[in-house]
């Protein structure tokens, strides 16, 4: 099923696909490209925890012992 790319980039999710991936408005998707060139679409949040991708939440930097990032901007900052 073709679906035209508008100006914007935008393309309409088929209701078919919204209501299997549980999509409503305001929900967030996220795209990943596989190594063969197809284009993964899925519910952010929902990726496959074994294989996280570039999508995947960032780990904390170690070494910053728990600061939060005021804290760490203070002390950039000469404040702390």
């Amino acid at each position: 099923m073709g679906m035209p790319v508008t100006v914007k980039g935008q393309v309409t999710i088929p209701k078919p696909i919204r209501d299997r991936l549980g999509l409503s408005p305001g929900s967030e998707v996220e795209f990943a490209i596989e190594a063969d060139g197809r284009v993964v679409l899925r519910k952010a949040g929902q990726g496959d925890a074994a294989a996280p991708g570039r999508l995947a939440r960032p780990r904390p930097a170690p070494g910053w012992n728990g600061m939060t990032t005021d804290e760490i901007m203070q002390l950039t900052r000469g404040e702390g």
